[in-house]
């Protein structure tokens, strides 16, 4: 495979790999311990057969959203920046970028500090660790992402099996302290929250991850595959993350599984759960930095970019800046999602399911359709009091779709055609 896993041009069929591989890399950067902490909100404002509903209803619709942007991205080979020169134009893609990239840095920088703390918490290390542990790791997550796909892979198909074995021991162990299914039935709210909050709450865990997922579905052998995998990522992965922080709250009254697993007496499990869920998400996040910043640069030097990514966020760690950094994020989860959006709806409605081979494009500067759609499903999506997510990529693709149709849309599309 080409060392720069390709990030200015269409991953070729000789490069596309199969279910298991695609599924585990998108599995691992779905199994975060953010999402779990989402998920105790919801263990402490619902009973547990709406909770299972609002759980499944969620990820259901995440898992969808992402699983449309996969289709298209096996089908191109591009990834979600390189299908924005297409709908925004040359320079009007940068603003992706650059949304893209900085939102990822700043979870770089969460999960960098987030480790550091927890383990010297968990170990009971002097504070005085805590520094150079944020230095270290924040430098050591990124040598997977450095290898490329091959290195996330490779980490993957360690890490996921062992997670997924570490939950079920402690699934396990959690049913039997409350008393099974019937101990959790008779569980009652002890906070509320409507189902639309949660379902937004649930969508936004990942939200951005699912429009940055195409940075792995592009690599699948088929169509078929880029979906059935990223599904079991955002429907099932993610689901059983909410699942997982939710039980922790209702049984021990703590939604991090780490937390849970010292609770139960799992010290070292919970040590080494910490250090693979963390892993497998901040390589894949770094790795989404790179590809964004290739792209913002048009640079190939994908590598360099990591690093300098990687630096950038572990400074941010140090300092203290990710506490600042995690409201903006989230602020920005509402701007995301209109970027699927409007891909979906040019690749449907303008290129007619199929891109041309964007080396031979002579693309313009900006494409007004596109920004505009995405400006308008960013209002709304800002703007809006029930599902903001849902809401932004709804209204992104059929602003776009119906700025289409105008008159004066033909001579533009002319343009990006040529």
């Amino acid at each position: 495979m080409e060392p720069s896993d390709y990030p200015l041009s269409e991953v070729p069929e000789t490069d596309r790999k199969g279910l298991l591989s695609t599924s585990v890399l998108l599995l691992g950067f779905t199994f975060f311990t953010a999402t779990m902490w989402a998920g105790g909100t919801l263990g402490k404002a619902f009973s547990f057969s709406e909770l299972m509903l609002v759980i499944m209803l969620g990820n259901l619709l995440l898992g969808i959203y992402a699983a449309a942007l996969a289709y298209i991205a096996c089908k191109s080979g591009l990834n979600s920046v390189l299908m924005g020169r297409f709908c925004f134009g040359e320079i009007g893609s940068k603003l992706s970028d650059f949304i893209l990239g900085f939102t990822q840095i700043g979870w770089y920088a969460w999960g960098t500090a987030t480790v550091s703390t927890v383990l010297v918490k968990t170990t009971g290390l002097p504070a005085s660790f805590e520094t150079p542990l944020m230095i270290g790791f924040g430098m050591a997550f990124c040598i997977t992402a450095m290898i490329g796909y091959r290195g996330l892979d490779w980490l993957s198909r360690l890490a996921v099996p062992s997670m997924m074995l570490f939950i079920l021991i402690s699934l396990y162990t959690g049913m039997v302290d409350i008393g099974g299914f019937g101990g959790l039935m008779m569980q009652s709210p002890t906070e509320s929250l409507s189902w639309a909050a949660a379902v937004t709450m649930i969508i936004g865990t990942f939200v951005s991850g699912g429009t940055q997922a195409t940075n792995w579905s592009r690599f699948a052998k088929t169509p078929k595959i880029a979906v059935i995998a990223t599904l079991a990522a955002f429907f099932f992965g993610n689901g059983l993350m909410v699942l997982t922080g939710a039980l922790g709250t209702m049984i021990y009254q703590q939604a991090d599984i780490v937390d849970v697993m010292i609770a139960q007496g799992f010290v070292v499990l919970a040590v080494l759960m910490l250090l693979m869920n963390i892993w497998t998400t901040q390589d894949n996040t770094i790795y989404n930095f790179a590809v964004a910043g290739c792209n913002l640069l048009r640079t190939d030097k994908r590598r360099l970019v990591t690093v300098v990514g990687a630096a950038t966020g572990t400074v941010l760690a140090v300092g203290g800046m990710y506490n600042l950094l995690i409201p903006f994020l989230i602020l920005l989860g509402t701007f995301i999602p209109p970027i699927g959006g409007v891909i979906i709806a040019d690749f449907c409605f303008n290129h007619k399911g199929s891109y041309p081979k964007l080396a031979t494009q002579r693309l313009p500067a900006f494409n007004w359709l596109g920004l505009a759609a995405y400006g308008i499903g960013s209002l709304a999506a800002y703007s809006s009091p029930i599902l903001p997510p849902v809401i932004g990529v709804l209204v992104a693709a059929i602003s776009y779709t119906v700025l289409l149709r105008l008159p004066l849309a033909h001579s533009s599309l002319d343009t990006v055609k040529s």
